[in-house]
């Protein structure tokens, strides 16, 4: 790799994680009652271009907004330079300028949720719905990332080729943790509207008919996770007996373990009432499990020896 390709890597990679940090912050912002910290102004903050922060929430929105914001340079200097140093016809072009189009589209879905006041308080259908909206988006752009990274440091495939029951596999697991972002979104919105001060208290919550959507919406949470986890569990394994190269393998232990330890998460969520530390580090793990899918699915499809 000469230096050009090898000072791309790096930032690809660099940018890749900085986007986890920008996501984390976003939950932060939403789990701390933060979202609507300017206001319904966008792009400016309380009618400020640098608003004088009079309470912590517009602080950590601003913050917010500021990194958000950066996501955009780097998804542009990304597709330049990707563009620039890479052969025609190359599939990291195209990698690179799906992570401009999804940081575009983030960027959009944001400002709708300032503009549409579906931030702090809000307890309505169109707020879940944006919020699954968010993490859809979310997981797109974080795909387009890790291909793009992974790219950048290895061999591109000849060519793509669907591997059978292997590719359609991974498919319903990866579809499935789209699902499971999705409930664990809502979940997390409604744990942090509707708080709950006893473990006892949630479950009466749950299953109260004259609860918030939010709230009863959340108990199906679990049962998709444990579900998804004992299917991911089975599929990843199998291919780890298949596969025939260390990184491979590796790869989908990783993925293994990651699942297992989510598990963990999960329940203690439930148990210590979902504290803004832990839904950060839960979420962490989320994105970590559907990069790595995203990887499996990737080798399949490239044909590496899975």
């Amino acid at each position: 790799m000469n230096l050009k390709k090898s000072g791309f890597s790096k930032f690809a990679w660099a940018a890749l994680v900085y986007n986890l940090f920008v996501i984390l912050w976003g939950a932060f912002v939403r789990a701390s009652g933060s979202g609507a910290g300017c206001g319904n102004h966008w792009p400016l903050c309380n009618g400020e271009l640098v608003p004088r922060p009079q309470q912590i929430e517009t602080l950590i929105e601003f913050i917010h907004r500021i990194s958000s914001g950066l996501t955009l340079v780097l998804a542009v200097i990304l597709v330049v330079w990707a563009w620039r140093i890479f052969d025609r016809g190359m599939k990291i072009r195209w990698s690179a300028a799906a992570v401009l189009f999804f940081t575009v589209t983030e960027a959009i879905v944001g400002a709708a949720l300032v503009l549409l006041q579906l931030t702090g308080t809000n307890t309505s259908v169109a707020r879940a719905a944006s919020i699954v909206m968010h993490l859809v988006n979310t997981f797109l752009l974080l795909a387009s990332l890790a291909v793009t990274a992974w790219l950048s440091s290895f061999k591109e495939p000849d060519r793509i080729k669907w591997q059978g029951s292997k590719s359609g596999l991974v498919v319903i697991a990866i579809l499935g943790m789209i699902i499971l972002g999705g409930s664990g979104a809502i979940t997390a919105l409604g744990d942090t509207l509707f708080p709950s001060i006893s473990l006892a208290e949630g479950f009466r919550q749950d299953v109260d008919s004259t609860a918030n959507f939010l709230i009863r919406l959340r108990i199906y949470h679990p049962f998709i996770a444990i579900t998804l986890g004992l299917y991911g569990g089975f599929v990843f394994t199998w291919l780890r007996r298949q596969a025939k190269t260390p990184p491979a393998k590796w790869l989908l232990s990783g993925v293994m373990t990651l699942f297992g330890i989510q598990l963990l998460l999960g329940g203690f969520n439930v148990v210590l009432l979902a504290p803004i530390w832990l839904q950060i580090i839960h979420l962490l793990v989320s994105n970590l499990i559907w990069i790595g899918a995203i990887w499996v699915l990737w080798l399949l499809l490239g044909d590496f020896a899975i």
